[in-house]
């Protein structure tokens, strides 16, 4: 039985809030991983002793709902996580694996490497059955985190997601004047000079990612097929503190948020105005306009 000591530490959660992921080994049990894996296989119809058979760059498999996949996605250390990232009762249980991007080691351009954050729904003139239409807005609306599941152990060379570091903070700036209608397809090149690392380890890690984080795919350079499925975790209710946080204004003078999610908005907007910037008597305006 896994025991509560499996937690995320307050180092985690803080490079959660400031770094917009936190990496956690072990979090299903590799053999989940390996029965996870024989399933996607079979999906692809490829051979798996015969790379002769694996004539595309990527291919998406369906969604999931076996007993293993539901048992991977709600170990008691995801669970604890949750509860510590997103805050318990604020969260939907998964019973699905999500859609696996299965990537293999072919050196073509897959057209679908480029820096992105996940859409959560759907606005009036989006298609419901395309997802690059879909929209984003400041409170996270259907959307807690983000999740990367490695089925396959994932090295530098067999195509790990890359990430840009603390990027979630300029999202929510960029996100914060649009509101509750959100924005769809816009502009990232603002994080391009955030550090990059590479989502990589052990089959049965999965990275915890706030839903503003940009993040891109890369072509497989390795010998082995990747296995990740990255299904998002599913929100309770409205987050109460990224819905107040809509100005920079309404962040100063606040008391940080005791859910992560939230409070990594928070700091991004109070960002806008440094209080080393304004005086005194401003900062005090500011605080009896909440």
């Amino acid at each position: 039985m896994e025991s509560s000591a499996q937690m995320l530490t307050n180092e985690q959660i803080e490079q959660f809030i400031t770094n917009g992921y936190v990496q956690v080994e072990q979090a299903f049990p590799r053999e989940l991983a390996d029965r996870g894996r024989k399933i996607f296989w079979a999906d692809t119809e490829c051979d798996p002793d015969d790379c002769s058979t694996w004539n595309k760059p990527v291919i998406r498999t369906p969604d999931h709902s076996e007993p293993m996949f539901v048992q991977a996605a709600n170990t008691r250390k995801l669970r604890t996580a949750f509860d510590q990232l997103v805050g318990k009762g604020r969260w939907q249980p998964r019973f699905s694996s999500g859609y696996c991007i299965v990537r293999f080691p072919i050196n073509e351009d897959s057209g679908d490497t480029g820096w992105h954050i996940d859409s959560s729904f759907p606005g009036e003139d989006s298609d419901p059955n395309d997802y690059s239409t879909w929209r984003i807005n400041i409170h996270s609306r259907d959307r807690a985190l983000s999740m990367l599941f490695l089925f396959s152990d994932v090295d530098e060379q067999n195509a790990p997601t890359r990430i840009r570091v603390g990027s979630h903070l300029e999202v929510a700036r960029i996100l914060a004047p649009a509101e509750e209608e959100g924005l769809t397809d816009f502009d990232v090149s603002v994080t391009v000079n955030c550090p990059k690392v590479l989502a990589t380890g052990e089959a049965g890690t999965v990275y915890l990612c706030h839903p503003f984080l940009v993040h891109a795919a890369q072509i497989n350079r390795g010998s082995q097929p990747r296995f990740m499925t990255q299904p998002p975790l599913y929100p309770i209710g409205a987050f109460e503190g990224a819905s107040k946080a809509t100005s920079p204004i309404e962040c100063i003078g606040k008391e940080a948020s005791s859910i992560p999610i939230e409070e990594a908005v928070c700091r991004a907007l109070k960002r806008e105005h440094p209080s080393s910037a304004m005086s005194k008597n401003t900062q005090e305006r500011m605080q009896r306009k909440q």
